[in-house]
């Protein structure tokens, strides 16, 4: 995510209290919060459905780069990325291609950035005989007939996943997200916003489940992902039970961060390997690694592989949601901002969402990869729940643009959402339910369903121009 500039990342590492600075500096008055946007796609063959290879995707990047003008990123001489004026594209360990938007003031530069992205993808990936899919897993492609992304980073944490969990891999080479990155305007607001944005991810990865497929056949999971990432590494991934502590703060995010074990250090270009043993970063700090001093810089990196369900780097990031099809990609950012960034809502919201213990949520959280929107909540459903919460971002939406004097009603982002909930039918379920035929009527069905297509900014009465 292209966001705060992050100047003096060379700094030498002496305290802790380095480390809470580190987060106080991201904090924003009220009226620069921006919004941003990270989503991941499946790069696929269009004729069979399986994922693309490495030499296709890169042929991808360097036609992109031609066609854009931005800059490739390049890695022992092969293109794995590109980096715009104000986005990039980078690519994830099985060639999942994505897109980390620019932080925008608004949902209609979101959707601006987001829009020109998918015409660029499409208009050459077209000519590659190439489809994007808006999907939380691989649908055909097993485990080992993905090739790994040449990047160095990826030799470290391959091998490492195979120790943590069943899943690691799994979560690497197959699975596909959404994160939304939002501000905040001191530490307390930092984690009211953690806090509700934890106690979300149920509803979030029902409403947004579409991951119902793994190895060509269903998986018995709606957010397989969501299984898929349970099953990855218990130190990095899952919820912070801290979180929801009355006064949980900084100090406990950095004790949380520093006891996490590192992967590994960059010094002039070159991966450090830190995997041999459990080596969590408060060692390094007190320590050091064979002669190298710990700077910002690798708090900064050490912070960006931790993969818990709402993460602090240091703007707040969301990250309980399946890939979408692009015309829902948007709808995740505007529930997020309507619930998050009006206080009114967001209170409203933690009232609904409080959970009675982390255990209870993660049960939760469990029952929405199987049930969708029919796991139980409380004296209902989850589908009860996304009633209650759309409707308070709808509102939340309307009051932050009249706060800001917007001349564009952002609730407009969630009516594709609206519909969603009141057919109580999640994306997966309907995606099963055209699961049928062979090979080439299922990749049909999956590009119906997810595929990216060329399309231009909505312009409703009152909309975004």
């Amino acid at each position: 995510m292209n966001t705060l500039q992050k100047p003096g990342l060379a700094t030498p590492l002496t305290s802790d209290e380095q480390l809470l600075d580190y987060f106080r500096a991201g904090a924003r008055p009220a009226e620069d919060w921006g919004i941003g946007l990270e989503m991941e796609q499946l790069a696929v063959d269009a004729a069979s459905g399986e994922a693309a290879g490495f030499d296709r995707i890169e042929l991808l990047l360097q036609e992109l780069a031609a066609e854009t003008g931005w800059q490739p990123m390049v890695e022992a001489g092969r293109t794995i990325g590109l980096r715009g004026p104000q986005s990039s594209i980078t690519l994830e360990p099985g060639g999942q291609v994505e897109l980390s938007g620019q932080l925008c003031p608004d949902l209609c530069c979101n959707e601006s950035d987001f829009i020109r992205h998918v015409n660029s993808l499409v208009r050459v990936g077209n000519r590659l005989g190439l489809a994007f899919l808006g999907l939380g897993t691989q649908p055909f492609t097993p485990l080992d007939a993905i090739a790994w992304i040449p990047k160095a980073r990826y030799g470290i944490m391959g091998p490492y996943m195979l120790r943590t969990g069943d899943m690691g891999q799994r979560m690497m080479k197959q699975s596909a997200g959404v994160q939304v990155n939002l501000d905040y305007s001191d530490e307390a607001d930092c984690m009211a916003k953690l806090r509700l944005s934890q106690a979300l991810a149920p509803l979030l990865y029902s409403l947004f489940a579409n991951s119902p497929l793994l190895d060509g056949k269903p998986s018995g999971f709606l957010s397989t992902r969501g299984e898929i990432w349970a099953r990855t590494d218990p130190d990095r991934t899952g919820l912070l039970p801290f979180l929801f502590a009355d006064r949980a703060g900084f100090a406990d995010y950095v004790d949380y961060a520093l006891d996490v074990p590192m992967y590994f250090l960059i010094r002039e270009g070159r991966f450090v390997d830190l995997t041999g043993e459990r080596f969590p970063f408060r060692r390094f700090l007190h320590d050091g690694f064979a002669g190298h001093r710990p700077t910002l810089s690798d708090w900064d990196t050490h912070l960006s592989t931790l993969f818990p369900e709402v993460r602090l780097r240091p703007q707040i990031e969301i990250r309980s949601v399946d890939s979408l099809p692009p015309t829902l990609a948007l709808t995740v950012a505007a529930l997020l901002k309507g619930l998050l960034y009006d206080r009114e809502a967001r209170e409203a919201a933690w009232q609904l969402c409080r959970p009675d213990s982390a255990d209870g949520l993660w049960r939760s959280c469990q029952d929405a990869w199987r049930l969708g929107l029919r796991a139980p909540w409380r004296d209902g459903s989850l589908l009860d729940l996304a009633h209650a919460c759309v409707e308070l971002a709808c509102k939340g939406l309307r009051r932050e643009s009249a706060r800001r004097g917007q001349a564009v009603n952002e609730s407009l982002f969630l009516h594709g959402l609206v519909h969603l909930v009141d057919g109580g039918v999640t994306l997966a379920e309907q995606l099963l339910g055209n699961w049928q035929g062979g090979r080439e009527a299922r990749v049909q069905a999956l590009i119906s369903h997810c595929g990216f297509a060329a399309t231009e900014p909505r312009a409703p009465a009152g909309g975004c121009r």
